[in-house]
C-alpha cells in the first residue's frame, strides 16, 4: 500500500491521488520530493560508503547547493544522535542505528508527507521518545506523517488517527482512544491492546471507564477513585 504513495508501485486498477497528483502520470523522483518513504528493513535502502554520504545523497539529486547539503546533513545527524558515525559505513552499525540512518537519509530533504514502516524496531525507549517527539514537533509544523506499526505502546503515546487493517481491509478509521481499547477490533487485526487499556478493561468492573490510553488521564481517575 505505502509503495504506491511516491509511485514504487502503480494501482493496476482505480487511482492513487496523493496532494491531488495521479501517481500514474507523474515519476518516481517527482513524487519522492514530496513523499518521503523509510523502508522496514533499512538495508533495502542504504549503499553509501558513510553515513554522511547517505543522507547528503537525496539532497544532491534534488539540486541543493553544497553548504545547504552539509547543513542539513549535520542537523538530522545531531537530531537522530548518529554525528559520531559520520564517517563510518552503514552497515559497520547495528540494525537499530542503521534504522536511524535511512530515516535520517529521508528526513534531510524535509518532505511533505513522510512514510515510515515500523520505525521504531531495534530502537531502546530513549530512541522511540525522541521519534515520537520529532514526529508530534512535525505534525504540528503541517507535515502528514504515515506510520505502519505493530507497535502499539508507541501508536498509544502518539495518540493519532488510527487505519486499522486485516486481512488486507480496513476494518476501522478513527481516533486511537476508540480503536485500541476496543479489544474485538484489536484481535480481529492481529494485535493485542496497549497496557493501560489492558488495565482498565480489567478495572471497568468497578465502574471505571475503559477507554484509557493517556497515562496523565489514567492518574486522575485512579486518584480520584481512590479517594
Amino acid at each position: 500500500l505505502i509503495k504506491h504513495f511516491n509511485g514504487i508501485l502503480r494501482p493496476q486498477q482505480g487511482d492513487v491521488i496523493v496532494n491531488g497528483i495521479n501517481t500514474k502520470k507523474a515519476s518516481v523522483a517527482e513524487l519522492s520530493r514530496n513523499v518521503g518513504l523509510v523502508f522496514q528493513n533499512p538495508d533495502h535502502q542504504l549503499f553509501s560508503e558513510t553515513v554522511a554520504e547517505e543522507i547528503a545523497f537525496g539532497l544532491k539529486n534534488f539540486g541543493y547547493p553544497e553548504p545547504e547539503i552539509d547543513q542539513k546533513t549535520d542537523s538530522v545527524l545531531d537530531l537522530l544522535d548518529l554525528s559520531k558515525y559520520k564517517d563510518t559505513s552503514p552497515f559497520l552499525l547495528s540494525g537499530g542505528e542503521r534504522k536511524r540512518v535511512a530515516l535520517a537519509s529521508v528526513l534531510a530533504w524535509d518532505p511533505q508527507i513522510l512514510v515510515l514502516d515500523e520505525p521504531t524496531i531495534g530502537q531502546d525507549y530513549y530512541q522511540k521518545e525522541k521519534l515520537r517527539q520529532f514526529i508530534t514537533n512535525l505534525h504540528d509544523q503541517g507535515r502528514t506523517i504515515i506510520i505502519v506499526t505493530h507497535d502499539i505502546e508507541f501508536v498509544a503515546d502518539c495518540s493519532p488517527r488510527i487505519i486499522l487493517m486485516s486481512q488486507s481491509q480496513i476494518i476501522s478509521d478513527g481516533v486511537a482512544k476508540r480503536i485500541l481499547t476496543d479489544s474485538d477490533l484489536t484481535h480481529k487485526a492481529s494485535i493485542i491492546l496497549p497496557q493501560i487499556a489492558e488495565l482498565f478493561k480489567e478495572l471497568s468492573p468497578l465502574g471505571l471507564p475503559y477507554q484509557v490510553l493517556d497515562v496523565h488521564e489514567a492518574q486522575q481517575i485512579l486518584g480520584q477513585a481512590l479517594k
